[in-house]
C-alpha cells in the first residue's frame, strides 16, 4: 500500500525491510486525537519525489493485508500519517 508519510525527513530514515507502525494524528483544533492505525508492517520501497511536484511529505509503501490498506487510505484522507519504527 503507498503511503504518503507527513514528514519527509522520517521517511529519509527508512529503509526497506523496516518494520513501522503508522500513527493518524487528527487536528488537535477539532479534538482530533492520534491513533495507530497498523501496527509492525513492512517497508518495502520508498519511492524517489518526483521533481515539480508540490505535494508534502513523501511516500512509502508497505506491505500491509487488503483490509489494512484500506483503513490507511481512510486515515489519509482526514489525518496526517507518521510512522515510528519498530
Amino acid at each position: 500500500a503507498p503511503v504518503r508519510i507527513a514528514d519527509a525527513a522520517t521517511v529519509r530514515l527508512l529503509r526497506p525491510g523496516d518494520r513501522v507502525d503508522v500513527v493518524a494524528a487528527g487536528d488537535p483544533a477539532t479534538g482530533g486525537q492520534a491513533r495507530v492505525i497498523v501496527r509492525g508492517v513492512r517497508v518495502t520501497e520508498l519511492p524517489e519525489p518526483v521533481e515539480g511536484t508540490s505535494q508534502s511529505g513523501a511516500l512509502v509503501v508497505l506491505s500491509v493485508p487488503h483490509a489494512a490498506a484500506a483503513r490507511l487510505v481512510g486515515a489519509s484522507a482526514t489525518a496526517r500519517l507518521a510512522v515510528t519504527l519498530c
